[in-house]
């Protein structure tokens, strides 16, 4: 059997005849993918980046719980123009900068989760760890970035992505369907990456009084927050584990969203009760 052309080439050839393929042609040879910048990382084409953010948007938008997919539409959506806003956002910071510098990392073990459980109930530690043992999850659930070819920016939607349990915590928002479409509309309101504001759309998918509710009470404090308050991005989370929550929302000007969860237990305690006297009536 013959050894098939490509194979016969050397590495150099292979490149020169790729340069004499049309550029459609070109654009899908795996040659022709630049060398990774960091571990992990998997360069992409134009076409590659933008079939990877429509698909993820679509699965995205019929599960916003699905913390890969919107993981992958925001570094497909991010790049190059919003996640280079950002990292340009936190070098105009102290605080920021210091974080770009320093290049910590959220995990269980770099935050010493049972140390946490031991802080006073009104500190941020405190808060965090109660707020991640309510929702059932994890520091370490946060996949790494892949898609974003500049390894500082990369940081950057590291850093983002393993900070959003922390605004989760400050705002008492769950990780119910509900919950994320109301933190994603603050954090896009703060943050402007596209991702955040693409994934409000799962608002569509709620149910008629949990829709009717973001409209009125979690959109409206959502961007009035986001925009209001300080870029919680430029928060060095392990320096404020002592300090006491409320103290760090007014530093940051944030206000509480009315709580999610007690509001859902009302409404299912009313509709027990309309069903039992429905019950009642139709029995007498």
């Amino acid at each position: 059997m013959a050894t098939p052309v490509y194979l016969a080439l050397s590495r150099p050839q292979h490149l020169s005849a790729i340069t004499k393929l049309p550029a459609c042609l070109r654009t899908f040879s795996v040659l022709n993918r630049p060398s990774p910048n960091y571990p992990g990382h998997v360069p992409l084409t134009h076409i590659e980046r933008g079939a990877l953010a429509i698909g993820s948007a679509l699965w995205s938008y019929v599960d916003p719980t699905r913390g890969d997919l919107i993981a992958a539409l925001g570094e497909a959506t991010a790049q190059p123009y919003f996640i280079t806003k950002l990292r340009d956002t936190m070098l105009s910071h102290p605080t920021g900068r210091r974080l770009l510098k320093d290049r910590p990392r959220i995990t269980s073990k770099s935050l010493n989760v049972e140390y946490l459980r031991s802080l006073p109930e009104n500190t941020v530690g405190r808060v965090y760890v109660g707020w991640l043992d309510r929702e059932g999850v994890t520091p370490d659930t946060r996949s790494a970035v892949r898609y974003i070819d500049d390894p500082e920016c990369a940081y950057v939607m590291q850093r983002y992505r393993e900070c959003h349990d922390f605004y989760h915590a400050l705002v008492g928002l769950p990780v119910i369907r509900e919950g994320e479409v109301a933190l994603k509309a603050f954090e896009f309101a703060n943050l402007g990456i596209p991702m955040t504001g693409l994934s409000v759309f799962a608002v569509t998918t709620l149910k008629r009084k949990a829709f009717q509710r973001f409209w009125e009470v979690y959109g409206p404090w959502a961007v009035r927050n986001g925009v209001n308050s300080e870029s919680v991005l430029n928060v060095y989370w392990e320096e404020e584990l002592e300090t006491d929550v409320q103290a760090l929302r007014e530093r940051l000007g944030i206000e509480m969203p009315p709580d999610l969860r007690e509001i859902r237990r009302a409404e299912r305690e009313k509709s027990k009760k309309e069903k039992e006297r429905s019950a009642s009536a139709g029995a007498s």
